[in-house]
């Protein structure tokens, strides 16, 4: 009996160590399940094109949402208090890795912690937005992905499709670190190809349509560079614009469909999607001060047949064929 009485004690002990054990290590593995929050400055296609893709790029290296790896995705409209608060809110979190998806998101994050990593979506100059030490060597917790438009290259698909422009417009704005520094390559930009830049800015979208009502008396054509805020409001633009016949060039695939006539840019999609890898690799112990920033250099053709059918312009046969096969047409 009291070997019977010993050998239920040990069943008893053995069970309970196994019990603790397996409790640790679903504890643990649970534990593994990284955080990864993500910022972005406000919505509007571009913004959400880079969203969705990174997404899909952190599942092609294995980090599938609601499985093995936890969003907490925040939006906040363009409201410079909401980035600081939902900033803070990932660190409070204790997230593993940080994205901001345009520049004043980006620069929210890095100002919030100097430990957690942060993965830059798409931001047009880490450099210039004292968000890195150097693009090739970023030196502490932020690294990322920029979404630099081929700035040349726009600007010789604008005096391809106008030819006979005398004036081209420039509007940005004034407080956007990055539309204002693409500003300044472009005006260099024009200055040596010798074509008539006038610059327009806006405070804020409130400022917009006043702005373009002066600003399509006055060209032949308008550039938009990267700028979220005009972004936001590209319809208005685009309206004002028609009712002079003003074709818009933006730096940016998806403010062609917005109402833009043409753009030869990085793809916003493919830019999320290496945000989205490039933050797989630093949840695997990738160190973002040694990862250079990430520049992707081919261009793609996109245009808007409707949008030159309402201007009256014919687009080169040259442009609407490199559009149909490696990039997009919007009818």
């Amino acid at each position: 009996m009291k070997r019977m009485y010993s050998l239920i004690a040990i069943l008893l002990i053995f069970l309970g160590f196994t019990y603790i054990k397996d409790t640790h290590q679903q504890a643990a593995t649970k534990a593994k399940v990284p955080t990864v929050g993500i910022l972005q400055l406000l919505s509007h296609p571009a913004l959400d094109a880079i969203h969705k893709g990174i997404i899909h790029g952190l599942a092609e290296e294995g980090y599938h949402v609601g499985k093995n790896v936890k969003i907490d995705f925040q939006n906040a409209q363009n409201d410079q208090s909401n980035l600081k608060t939902m900033s803070a809110r990932f660190v409070n979190e204790n997230a593993d890795a940080m994205i901001g998806i345009a520049t004043p998101a980006a620069q929210a994050l890095a100002n919030a912690s100097s430990n957690i990593p942060v993965v830059l979506g798409a931001i047009t100059d880490p450099k210039g937005a004292d968000l890195v030490k150097s693009n090739t060597h970023p030196g502490n917790n932020v690294t990322g992905v920029s979404d630099q438009a081929p700035l040349k290259s726009q600007l010789k698909l604008i005096q391809r499709i106008m030819p006979n422009m005398k004036t081209l417009g420039i509007i940005y704005t004034s407080s956007d670190d990055s539309a204002t520094a693409q500003y300044h390559q472009f005006a260099a930009l024009c200055k040596e190809e010798h074509v008539k830049l006038k610059a327009y800015t806006i405070a804020s979208t409130n400022d917009l349509n006043q702005v373009a009502e002066q600003m399509v008396s006055q060209v032949d054509a308008i550039y938009v560079p990267t700028d979220n805020t005009v972004a936001s409001a590209m319809q208005t633009l685009v309206s004002t614009a028609n009712s002079k016949k003003v074709p818009v060039f933006p730096a940016v695939d998806t403010m062609v469909k917005a109402g833009g006539l043409a753009t030869l840019s990085i793809n916003q999609y493919k830019l999320g999607v290496e945000t989205g890898k490039m933050t797989a690799a630093i949840l695997k112990g990738k160190n973002p001060a040694d990862t250079p920033i990430h520049f992707e250099r081919q261009g793609e053709m996109t245009i808007n047949l409707s949008q030159a059918k309402k201007l009256g312009i014919t687009l080169p046969e040259s442009v609407v064929k490199e559009a149909k096969t490696h990039g997009e047409v919007f009818k």
